[in-house]
């Protein structure tokens, strides 16, 4: 068992790799002595890039948007790598590269040199359930969103940790514990007690350690690393000393926390007029523990009925003195299940809830970690359990393993001897060769907008859209035994480690044969 003391643990983690999109956008901003964006057109004719520049450059700079486009086309139709640029509608330039970027595009993917990043300390605290019975799904999708963006901060040179809060004392862990008690005695459990067969798996003096236990078994099951376990009555131990190093005030018998300062909707109580401590109380020495151990933002992970606590978990980090922005507080959806069209519950152990090693039996650990992170946190996810354990291309994460499988079975198949140049050997690209490699560039665009918006959804919607490419390259051109073998071959190696990022990034695995 490990201890509750912090510890990151070493994993394998995906670096943002060089982007060569951006590589180009600086250049042609100092071509034309501004910072410009470019974006991919919807229309091939439209160029392999295009900018809004002119547009935006026009009111600072006072002249017609299109007469600037038609300067900014000529300054950058100058670059090695254009191979001419036009000037289109009210001030767009479109840009038309030549096939020796995307050769050198793609060997920037190939060498696989990461962007350095200026690393901060993470704590991610997820899933957190109390340790009285199995996760149910709502918990794992806590557990697949935060270990997700845990992944993401990870890949943009953060260093993370893991943790798991839980409750080891109290009324609802007397509870428990006299649950598991009458079951051993073969007795049924109090009437206001906890219920289930997996009463009786529980082994041990403590039927909360056996039970906290199980959880790590289940969440190692799914692919995620609990760095740090904090129990709750350690942190209790400090809610004193913590109260007397903040602003109170009494009312009504009661003692309250300004929260309002720090802008929560109203005051909290910390302690009840009867004496006892709040909730809350515990939640801001739990505050204070984690900023004290150094981490330069906390961030929790918790579920649509824990919307209020926002704002006075923020407010908790400025009582204590720090800055609430220190503090980040991710909200995330319900889930529901459905089985041959209707709502199911799936659940042999329990009637009430349908447990993550079950979904994980029934669907297996890969589409279970797809289906929790494909939607955004925002929105409430239905799964389709039939769907999610169908190995056909109907399945959009078996479609993208297929993709990555696929592209193995081309390199297994190459010849020991083929040649690792790039070299066109005088051919030109075809369309479908640079749709796919512009496509693949956009993956270190695609981590750090997931990062920052804290929406690991983006990775799962990018990769598909790897894999359409992919397979329509693949269906239009031969690879192996073509005269292009050596370049085909380069650049399904570097699609093949795109969609292993973006399957390592949200907890699935890439295979290798399917």
């Amino acid at each position: 068992m490990r201890s509750s003391g912090s510890r990151i643990s070493s994993r394998r983690t995906v670096p943002v790799p060089f982007d060569p999109v951006r590589s180009l956008a600086e250049a042609l901003a100092s071509q034309i002595g501004a910072e410009i964006e470019l974006e991919r057109p919807a229309e091939a004719e439209h160029g392999d890039y295009a900018t809004n520049g002119a547009l935006r450059l026009a009111g600072t700079r006072r002249r017609p948007p299109r007469e600037l486009a038609e300067e900014i086309a000529a300054a950058v139709a100058e670059l090695d790598a254009v191979e001419r640029a036009e000037v289109a509608g009210p001030g767009f330039v479109n840009v038309f590269l030549r096939d020796e970027w995307f050769v050198s595009a793609l060997e920037a993917m190939l060498a696989g040199e990461p962007v350095g990043k200026t690393g901060r300390r993470i704590q991610v605290e997820m899933v957190s359930a109390n340790p009285t019975g199995p996760i149910p799904v709502s918990a794992a999708r806590n557990g697949a969103y935060g270990d997700a963006v845990a992944r993401l901060l990870e890949a943009m040179g953060h260093e993370v940790e893991r943790e798991y809060y839980y409750n080891d004392a109290g009324a609802q862990m007397d509870k428990f514990r006299a649950s598991v008690e009458a079951v051993r005695r073969g007795e049924a459990p109090p009437e206001d007690g906890y219920h289930g067969d997996y009463l009786h798996n529980l082994e041990g003096d403590d039927p909360v350690a056996a039970m906290r236990a199980s959880i790590e078994a289940s969440l190692e099951r799914f692919r995620i690393r609990i760095d740090t376990w904090r129990r709750q009555s350690a942190i209790e131990e400090h809610v004193p000393e913590v109260l007397a190093a903040i602003d109170t005030y009494e009312q009504d018998g009661a003692i309250w926390a300004p929260t309002t300062r720090f802008g929560d909707d109203k005051d909290r109580v910390v302690v009840r007029s009867d004496g006892s401590c709040t909730y809350f109380a515990a939640d801001i020495a739990y505050v204070r523990d984690k900023l004290e151990r150094g981490f330069d933002t906390a961030m929790y992970v918790l579920g649509a009925d824990h919307h209020g606590y926002v704002a006075r978990l923020r407010a908790a980090a400025g009582l204590l003195g720090y800055d609430p922005d220190r503090v980040e507080v991710l909200i995330y959806q319900l889930v529901s299940l459905t089985k041959g069209g209707a709502a199911t519950k799936m659940s042999k152990r329990r009637g009430d809830i349908v447990t993550l090693d079950e979904l994980i039996d029934e669907v297996g650990v890969d589409a279970a970690r797809w289906y929790l992170v494909n939607r955004g946190p925002d929105q409430a996810i239905e799964i389709d359990v039939d769907l999610a354990a169908e190995r056909s291309q109907k399945n959009p994460v078996y479609y993208v393993q297929y993709a990555h499988a696929r592209i193995a079975g081309i390199l297994r198949n190459a010849p020991d001897n083929a040649s690792n140049s790039l070299l066109l050997g005088g051919f030109s690209l075809a369309p479908e060769e640079k749709e796919l490699i512009k496509r693949l560039a956009e993956l270190p665009g695609v981590i750090a907008d997931a990062a920052a918006k804290r929406g690991p959804q983006g990775i799962p919607a990018y990769a598909i859209r790897v894999a359409d490419d992919f397979h329509r390259f693949y269906h239009e051109h031969r690879v192996l035994e073509s005269e292009q073998e050596s370049f085909r071959l380069g650049l399904c190696r570097a699609t093949q480690t795109v969609i292993a990022s973006c399957l390592a990034l949200v907890g699935v695995d890439a295979p290798e044969r399917m």
